[in-house]
């Protein structure tokens, strides 16, 4: 080997840590607990609602209050992560998220559950960036980078399914309070396995005083777009606080917008979401999350009130969907995605999605799984899973160290948003259209019960396909934005961000270190 070649390699093998294949299986182990969190309550909360007294118009606040501390502090989390550490950030938020966790667990009124959810919430924003800013900074070899990438997409994109198995199963075999205990060993182990593998690469900390105006416009302006969205669901978009939600984000976020444009330390700098291909990836990807998430519900009550499903058969029923996000993400995004342009795989995933999705829009009350659901469930995996893999990878990628929680950040934003915006959106479309068809066709059901319940039936799945066919145009539009706006290309012409100080620098506290690897270029 030349000198040259021996050099090239040298910094090559600098340019990752020596327990970065380690820190993956911890750093994927959180990822997980954190997104089927979102869904594994979902199935447990009727036998929750009962046991705890909780009355039908709060038992919302079980889901919402996650979901307003999550979405509300992610930004400020992602920057906590770049101004203390992110493997610091990382371990204090699974150990948060477990200490809260017990308690939802030990809840005995609603208001304990209800703060326990909120908790989780508050500590999931300072760990989901913390996570993802980790692999960014510590996997910069594009190959490899390619390879934590895809086994991250795919966990971020099933985890969901997986959270509808597990709580289908401790639910019905065990107690509702299990959803909640069964995060305690995950996050223990996790934290101990970041605490003694993960070396956080020197020099990646943003050490800039916290921007407090910042922090206060971006976390009551997402808490009041995502409140809102949530209130649409329940109580109609043409509720006066439903509406004053939406006005107060709009005017609270552009705010946050026009500070971050004029401060010396912004919580968000600005040059992170107008790069072109970040752009693109946030917006393309919350797009495909608000067709996702309204999936989701959907399915889990067509399977399990109109087919009659028990949690554990509805949860299995959603595998097809996980073993195609995994195959799609870690066996066609990480052997394409350093050979092909990003938005190849990026657009053509969301479509395969949305054919995926064109299939269930002919769902039937008697409509056979194999013929209809597994194929529609294996596509929808399949083109998630290839889309997800790219878009994890690139939007974090090229950022400054200092700015890795941050960006790591908006990508969990825009899917948070998203799923707050989906299930508000596509279940309000469904339940008009099904009241609309009960309406019609009740009448000439006449006054035989097995007659009426059909139509009820039938209502619901006339809901289900009303607002399927909205998630299909929506992925049909993420593809379209992805394959428009992104546009880092071909292998070889790119630079990843690593993380020592520049040469020549005195201090590399927040400069960043280009290694010369392989990455997606034009």
């Amino acid at each position: 080997m030349s000198q040259t070649a021996s050099k090239a390699s040298g910094v090559l093998e600098k340019s990752g840590d020596a327990n970065r294949w380690k820190a993956l299986v911890f750093i994927a182990l959180a990822q997980l607990m954190v997104v089927l969190d979102a869904t594994i309550v979902n199935i447990a909360l009727p036998s929750a609602q009962r046991d705890l007294g909780i009355s039908d118009g709060n038992r919302q606040w079980v889901v919402t209050a996650y979901a307003l501390a999550f979405g509300g502090l992610l930004l400020f989390g992602g920057r906590i992560a770049d101004l203390w550490g992110r493997k610091r950030a990382f371990v204090i938020g699974l150990t948060g998220f477990a200490a809260a966790s017990a308690l939802g667990g030990a809840a005995t009124t609603g208001a304990m559950m209800f703060g326990a959810r909120a908790l989780q919430g508050a500590f999931g924003a300072m760990l989901a960036p913390a996570a993802l800013s980790l692999l960014a900074v510590m996997f910069t070899d594009a190959k490899e980078r390619a390879k934590a990438f895809g086994i991250y997409g795919a966990i971020a994109g099933g985890g969901g399914a997986v959270g509808l198995i597990l709580g289908g199963f401790l639910t019905e075999y065990l107690d509702w309070r299990w959803t909640f205990f069964v995060n305690i060993p995950f996050a223990i182990v996790a934290a101990a396995g970041a605490y003694f593998v993960i070396r956080e690469p020197a020099g990646g900390r943003n050490r800039s005083p916290l921007d407090i105006p910042g922090v206060i416009l971006s976390t009551l302006g997402l808490v009041a777009l995502v409140y809102g969205f949530t209130r649409a669901e329940s109580d109609g978009w043409g509720d006066t606080l439903t509406v004053a939600m939406f006005v107060a984000s709009v005017v609270l976020l552009a705010a946050f917008v026009l500070v971050e444009s004029r401060v010396k330390a912004p919580l968000l700098p600005l040059r992170v979401i107008t790069e072109r291909n970040r752009g693109g990836i946030y917006l393309s990807l919350g797009l495909a999350i608000i067709g996702m998430f309204g999936l989701f519900l959907f399915l889990t009550y067509y399977l399990q009130i109109v087919k009659g499903y028990s949690p554990v058969k509805t949860g299995f029923a959603f595998l097809p969907m996980i073993a195609g996000m995994i195959t799609g993400s870690t066996q066609i995004g990480t052997r394409l995605m350093t050979r092909v342009p990003a938005r190849l795989l990026m657009g053509p995933g969301f479509l395969v999605a949305a054919v995926g999705m064109l299939l269930l829009t002919q769902l039937q009350v008697d409509s056979s799984y194999p013929a209809l659901l597994l194929p529609a469930m294996l596509l929808l995996g399949l083109g998630m899973g290839t889309a997800f893999m790219p878009a994890m990878s690139l939007a974090t990628q090229g950022v400054q160290p200092r700015d890795a929680g941050v960006a790591s950040a908006m990508v969990n934003t825009s899917q948070q948003v998203g799923g707050a915006i989906g299930t508000a959106l596509l279940n309000t479309i469904a339940s008009s259209a099904t009241a609309a068809y009960i309406k019609d066709h009740i009448a000439a059901a006449g006054a035989a019960r097995p007659a009426q319940q059909l139509v009820q039936l039938k209502g619901l799945v006339h809901g289900y396909t009303n607002a399927i066919w909205f998630a299909v145009a929506i992925l049909v539009v993420a593809g379209v934005i992805a394959l428009t706006f992104v546009n880092a290309g071909r292998p070889g012409s790119t630079r990843v961000t690593g993380s020592g100080p520049k040469a020549g620098s005195a201090s590399g506290e927040d400069l960043e270190d280009e290694v010369a690897v392989p990455v997606i270029a034009h």
